[in-house]
């Protein structure tokens, strides 16, 4: 059976680790609406940019690779949710516990509200456990908050939806 299936990315990195605890799948999403002053990506903001793959090859070099952390990033992964829902699903079908990190710059909050009329973001909010939300802010930037780049930014233990919107602030490594 030929399957594909499109999805705009700005790139992808088999093995990082600086996009969330233990080496990490990470899957940079091209498009971005938030146009974050200092952006520590900005070659992910045009949803013109990147280059089209298929998400029948990416969940192949996921399997094969067999790390059971995927990290959804970009650009804004929300703008891609269908299509990342569908790779986390491809995913976990071979490779069972698959954590799954989403950094958006939509606010948990904002996106709760979202969910309730869409449902490609209602899932991806189901199959990530763990959300890294809020714009980057310039004034706030830190080196000093895990995994983001500006104090402003949330990570929360969103495991709990959609059964309960009462995600878990994270704040130290050993919370996650």
């Amino acid at each position: 059976m030929n399957r594909s299936e499109p999805i705009r990315l700005a790139g992808i990195i088999e093995d990082s680790v600086v996009d969330g605890p233990g080496v990490r799948f990470a899957v940079f999403v091209q498009g971005c609406p938030h146009d974050c002053e200092g952006c520590h990506n900005p070659y992910t903001q045009d949803f013109n940019g990147g280059f089209d793959a298929d998400i029948y090859k990416i969940a192949d070099k996921i399997i094969s690779s067999n790390i059971k952390r995927l990290t959804f990033t970009g650009g804004e992964p929300f703008c891609k949710a269908r299509e990342l829902v569908k790779l986390a699903k491809l995913a976990e079908t071979e490779i069972r516990g698959t954590e799954i990190i989403t950094y958006s710059g939509y606010l948990y909050e904002e996106l709760l509200e979202i969910a309730e009329t869409d449902k490609d973001i209602k899932e991806l909010l189901t199959v990530t456990n763990y959300l890294i939300d809020g714009k980057f802010d310039i004034t706030k930037k830190t080196s000093g908050k895990l995994f983001r780049g500006s104090s402003n930014q949330r990570i929360f233990d969103i495991t709990c939806y959609p059964n309960s919107t009462k995600a878990r602030l994270i704040e130290r490594l050993e919370d996650f």
